[in-house]
């Protein structure tokens, strides 16, 4: 069986992917964009499972639905490598680490009343973590950007990313660049011939039809607004409540934010806006998913099994949509038409990856005594060494938290 540019002719143990995984769910710090070069790091450089341009395709799937990305392309993979049964233990097992991490500071948060202390070992994770991210965009891209019209792709995705615009947007207007830009040349390129400056047109209206409040805005949404009165809560809508989250979310966790206060602080009052933030920061420093934000929350309101169900809300949309979508890709090899929409999304996607990543650079250089060492250290290592990115992130922890440390 073949999917894409891949085969399951290899089948990979269950026990393997369930290693990995776990694996990189209890170390995966940084956000999306470290855990997927987390993710090619070890599923296409070390372990060989798959092609750079096979990994670059499920990437692009991943983003085509609405969710936690970083999950989904876990998913994916699982999928890839063994069926069924590998779809199940490669999600589970990227989240199951999180969870329990964040379940634990839940209870800690809860019966102490405060958080633990954590920016010593973030500021030595966090050079680490750019370094795996600059290695991945460089491999990656390597392998994306190899034309004219991907170049521009991904050059037009990152001024519209710029510009506000909604990422499903930007993925929609690349997916459409190159879908046009197949359907008039036949597989030539126009924009090798000199007409990259006439297929642009349809992104002018796709940039306006796509604005959206920025970062500091989406932040700003939760300051200000008294929370409604609280209204009882039971195990059902909280579960449809994540549910809902999971199945309609795009972007970045900046649009989880400004639902969770939408829904748990304005309307319920389940949340105040103390606990809300609190419950980010978690999200924030933890490692695997964003989205184990849910577990957080669901202690908060309901407990122990609050924070399963609110779990298991917000992720069960992600295993349906990659359960749906990919055993279509493999009709993607004897497809040109859409091998070429996939290279401007696999070019779009790296786009959204930069402009991820560009935050976290400026947050993991504000102490540039350590975090340049470190980041060219972690840098060197990973391209001269091929060090294992576990061990390097494991040791950004350590050397962030020994210079950091009060005598």
């Amino acid at each position: 069986m073949s999917i894409g540019r891949y085969s399951l002719a290899v089948h990979t143990p269950l026990r393997d992917l369930a290693a990995l995984f776990l694996r990189l769910g209890a170390t995966a710090f940084g956000g999306p964009a470290a855990h997927v070069a987390l993710m090619e790091d070890e599923v296409v450089r070390r372990r060989g499972w798959m092609s750079r341009e096979a990994f670059l395709d499920l990437f692009g799937a991943s983003q085509l639905i609405p969710g936690p990305n970083s999950t989904e392309l876990a998913i994916h993979i699982g999928y890839a490598r063994a069926g069924w049964p590998g779809l199940l233990v490669a999600g589970a097992c990227f989240i199951v680490p999180a969870m329990a991490i964040v379940w634990a500071l839940a209870w800690a948060y809860v019966r102490f009343g405060t958080l633990p202390a954590a920016a010593g070992l973030l500021a030595g994770i966090k050079p680490v973590v750019l370094a795996i991210i600059v290695q991945a965009l460089w491999s990656l891209g390597r392998t994306a950007l190899v034309s004219a019209m991907t170049l521009s792709i991904g050059a037009l995705s990152l001024l519209g990313i710029a510009l506000g615009i909604h990422e499903l947007v930007v993925l929609a207007a690349a997916a459409g660049l190159a879908g046009l830009d197949w359907r008039l040349t036949r597989g030539g390129n126009l924009w090798e011939r000199g007409a990259s400056l006439v297929l642009p047109l349809p992104w002018a209206s796709a940039v306006r039809a796509g604005a959206r409040p920025d970062t500091a805005r989406a932040i700003a949404m939760l300051g200000g607004g008294a929370a409604a009165a609280a209204i009882p809560v039971t195990l059902v809508k909280l579960f449809l409540a994540f549910t809902k989250a999971g199945a309609v979310l795009f972007g970045s966790g900046y649009v989880l934010i400004a639902f969770l206060r939408a829904d748990f602080v304005t309307r319920t009052g389940w949340l105040t806006e103390s606990q809300l933030l609190d419950a980010i920061a978690v999200g924030q420093f933890t490692p695997g998913p964003l989205f184990t934000t849910a577990t957080f929350v669901g202690y908060l309101v309901a407990g122990h099994t609050g924070a399963l169900v609110a779990t298991a809300g917000i992720f069960l949309p992600a295993f349906v949509f990659v359960a749906a979508t990919a055993p279509l890709l493999h009709r993607l090899k004897d497809a040109p038409a859409a091998r070429a929409v996939l290279g401007g999304l696999n070019a779009a996607s790296l786009a959204l990856m930069l402009a991820a990543t560009l935050p976290l650079a400026r947050d993991a250089f504000a102490a540039p005594s350590l975090a340049v060492p470190l980041f060219v250290l972690a840098l060197g290592l990973l391209l001269r060494y091929r060090v294992n990115s576990a061990w390097l992130v494991l040791g950004g922890a350590l050397i962030g938290w020994v210079a950091t440390a009060r005598p």
